[in-house]
């Protein structure tokens, strides 16, 4: 259980970000702009609130859920099942996989409603909430002890991650389709945009889909907060994964959201401690127009395109480099090259903001 109060800060800091651009100013006279990655590179400074971000121990958090809404016909984009996608990434048979191992970062496996039992491993953890969630258009897709017992065992997780970068991402049949339902509610936003895969999408899929998303609005038509939403449209996945991110935001790591249960997952702990979009980098592993939508939502891009269609992850894998080059900005240091204070003396944090626990108003009041 954790035991620790939570909060998030907000990273905006006028001195400090003016230090970080006199800094890569510097840079700019000896080797000249860099374009994107020094408005990156700033971004990890103020996330740090350091003239040197120092970024550890990567951890990428795949977070594995079976949804209710797959037995209206809901299929997996690549025709597998949650389990033989989970059994994939374990056995490193998808690009994903390799591409993690090969460039240092530990992956892991969350399962947090898979309706099979898997079988135990090593790079696999079991925090299963039920097997798999109930059919949204029908019912609640899980209780709201449920949506509660998802999100504490998420803060545990994230309580206890190594190093300071973090990536998420949900599988699972059913997740895109319940993730866009999510957004479509706390966003206001057409689900059609959401689950609209491109514009050689199949008419009958789309006209299915809608029937299916549009029962379970309907249904739920009453629904508004964000743990009420995750509960009567959402998944196990996302549960799990909000207290991810609550927690490692609550620790300045940086998170880096890919796929669209991630986008929803973020979204919902923004409604509850908005500042943890702001240590948040986007990145996707497929073209589907929906997610283009979705990354709108929060004003973002991804930070690679390269027009994969692979499962949610690997395109954070292969943005790692990136990212480690853009601090390597503000802390590698050429010849000669004084190395300067790592904290600039005289320029104060900005006040934190207190996780509220989502079961209660009042946003300072502990979470356990």
């Amino acid at each position: 259980m954790v035991q620790n109060r939570s909060l998030v800060t907000p990273t905006s800091h006028p001195a400090l970000e003016k230090a970080l651009r006199d800094k890569l100013q510097a840079r700019h006279e000896s080797g000249g702009s860099l374009g994107e990655l020094e408005p990156l590179a700033i971004r990890l400074g103020l996330m740090q609130s350091s003239l040197k971000p120092q970024l550890r121990d990567p951890q990428m958090l795949i977070f594995a859920a079976d949804h209710g809404l797959a037995v209206d016909g809901i299929q997996d984009a690549h025709q597998r099942s949650t389990q033989q996608t989970v059994k994939q990434l374990l056995s490193h048979h998808l690009p994903m996989s390799v591409f993690a191992r090969t460039q240092g970062i530990n992956s892991v496996v969350v399962d947090c409603g898979v309706a099979d039992t898997l079988p135990r491993h090593e790079r696999l953890m079991m925090r299963k909430i039920a097997h798999g969630t109930r059919n949204a258009r029908v019912t609640q897709a899980m209780t709201m002890e449920q949506a509660h017992a998802g999100m504490r065992a998420g803060m545990e997780i994230g309580d206890q991650l190594k190093g300071n970068v973090t990536v998420v991402a949900g599988v699972g049949v059913g997740s895109h389709e319940s993730a866009a339902l999510v957004l479509s509610r706390l966003t206001d936003s057409p689900v059609r945009d959401l689950i609209t895969s491109g514009p050689h999408m199949d008419t009958d899929e789309l006209a299915h889909l809608m029937v299916v998303l549009q029962g379970a609005q309907g249904r739920h038509r009453e629904v508004s907060g964000p743990v009420d939403v995750l509960a009567a449209m959402g998944g196990f996945e996302m549960a799990v994964m909000v207290g991810v991110i609550l927690m490692a935001a609550s620790k300045r790591h940086l998170l880096m959201i890919d796929g669209m249960p991630a986008c929803a997952a973020l979204m919902l702990a923004a409604r509850i401690a908005q500042p943890v979009t702001d240590y948040c980098l986007f990145c996707r592993s497929h073209g589907h127009q929906g997610l283009d939508r979705a990354l709108g939502l929060f004003r973002a891009t991804a930070l690679l395109e390269l027009g994969m269609e692979s499962t949610d992850g690997t395109g954070a894998t292969l943005a790692w480099p990136l990212v480690r080059s853009a601090a390597a900005l503000l802390t590698e240091l050429g010849d000669g090259e004084e190395p300067g204070p790592t904290h600039p003396g005289g320029l104060a944090e900005a006040d934190p903001v207190p996780i509220a626990p989502p079961w209660l108003d009042s946003p300072n009041t502990d979470l356990y």
